[in-house]
C-alpha cells in the first residue's frame, strides 16, 4: 500500500511539472505581453516593469527560475495587482470558492446518491421516470442559464434571496443550487446505472435466494460496490467545483478564485494564470490520489490486484 502511494505521489509530481512547463511556454508563445495595453506605455516604463518581474532575463533563465519558485510554492508577483502576490490572492479568494464548492458538492452528492438508488430500485416506475426527466433537464440546461433564472425569479421577482454578493447563508443558496444542479444530475445517473448493474450480479441473487433482508442486500452488499464508479467522477468533479466556477462567480459577483482567474485572463496577468493553473492541478491530482486510496479501502479486491 505504501509503495503504491509513493508511486502515485511521484507520478503526481511529474504531472504537475509537465503542466507547469506547458503553461509557462504557452504563455510565452501568446502574442503581446502582460504590459501590452490599448494605450502604449513609454519604453522606459516597460523596461522597469520587465526588470521588476524578471522578464528582462533570457527565456530559459526565466523558466528555470519559475520552476524553482514553483517547487517552493511561490507563484510570484501579480502583474495586475501591484501590491499582492499570487499566493496572497489565492489565500484571499480560495476560501470563498472552497466554501461554495463544498456546499455545492455536499448538495450534489447528498441528493444524487440517494436519488440514484431510488431511481434504480423503482426502475421504470413513476419515481424513476420523474428522476430521469429531472436529470436530463439539469444536464441539458447550462449553469449560467439556471443561475440567471434563479436570480430573476427567486431573487428579483419574489425577493426570497439576495440577487448577488457574498456574506450570509442567504447569499449562498442560489449559487450553490446553480453550481450543484449538473453534478447532482450526473451523480444520480451514474448511481442509478451502477446500482442496476450490481443488483443483477450473481452474489446479490444468491443473497436474495438465501432470504437475506432487502435492506442488507441493497445498502450493505450492493451499495458498497455500486458506489465505486461514482467515486471515480466525484474526485475531478469536486476539484473543479472547489476551485471556483468562473461563470457562477461572475454572475453572482462572488469574490472567489474563479472570478480572479477570469480577471487575470482579461488583464493578461500571466503570473496569475500560471499560478492558478498549477494550484488547480495540485488540487486535482491530490484528490484523484485520495480517490484511488479510497478505492482500495472500499474494495479489497483492488488492493489484492495492486499488491500482486
Amino acid at each position: 500500500m505504501i509503495k503504491y502511494i509513493m508511486k502515485r505521489i511521484f507520478l503526481a509530481i511529474i504531472v504537475v511539472f509537465l503542466i507547469a512547463t506547458f503553461t509557462f511556454w504557452l504563455s510565452r508563445a501568446i502574442p503581446g505581453g502582460p504590459f501590452t495595453k490599448d494605450r502604449a506605455l513609454p519604453q522606459s516604463v516597460i523596461e522597469n516593469l520587465e526588470k521588476r518581474y524578471n522578464l528582462d532575463l533570457p527565456v530559459l533563465q526565466q523558466y528555470i527560475k519559475y520552476i524553482g519558485n514553483i517547487a517552493k510554492f511561490d507563484f510570484g508577483l501579480s502583474y495586475y495587482y501591484k501590491t499582492e502576490t499570487v499566493n496572497d490572492i489565492i489565500k484571499r479568494t480560495f476560501p470563498v470558492s472552497c466554501l461554495l464548492g463544498v456546499m455545492a458538492m455536499i448538495t450534489a452528492a447528498g441528493l444524487g446518491i440517494p436519488l440514484g438508488i431510488i431511481s434504480a430500485l423503482k426502475e421504470n416506475r413513476w419515481q424513476d421516470n420523474i428522476l430521469k426527466i429531472m436529470t436530463t433537464i439539469f444536464i441539458s440546461v447550462p449553469s449560467f442559464v439556471l443561475a440567471s433564472l434563479l436570480m430573476y425569479y427567486a431573487g428579483y421577482k419574489l425577493g426570497i434571496f439576495p440577487v448577488a454578493m457574498w456574506g450570509t447563508w442567504k447569499h449562498a443558496v442560489m449559487p450553490v443550487l446553480a453550481l450543484a444542479a449538473a453534478p447532482l444530475a450526473t451523480i444520480t445517473k451514474y448511481m442509478r446505472s451502477s446500482m442496476l448493474e450490481v443488483m443483477e450480479a450473481d452474489y446479490i441473487r444468491t443473497a436474495r435466494a438465501k432470504g437475506a433482508d432487502r435492506f442488507v442486500v441493497t445498502y450493505i452488499h450492493a451499495l458498497k460496490n455500486a458506489i465505486l464508479p461514482v467515486l471515480t467522477i466525484l474526485g475531478p468533479m469536486f476539484a473543479g467545483i472547489i476551485c471556483g466556477s468562473f461563470v457562477i462567480e461572475q454572475i453572482f459577483a462572488i469574490p472567489g478564485l474563479g472570478q480572479s482567474f477570469t480577471e487575470s485572463i482579461f488583464n493578461r496577468d500571466y503570473s496569475m494564470i500560471m499560478g492558478l493553473t498549477i494550484f488547480y492541478s495540485v488540487i486535482l491530482v491530490t484528490i484523484i490520489l485520495i480517490v484511488d486510496i479510497l478505492y482500495t479501502l472500499i474494495d479489497p479486491r483492488i488492493k489484492v490486484a495492486k499488491d500482486n
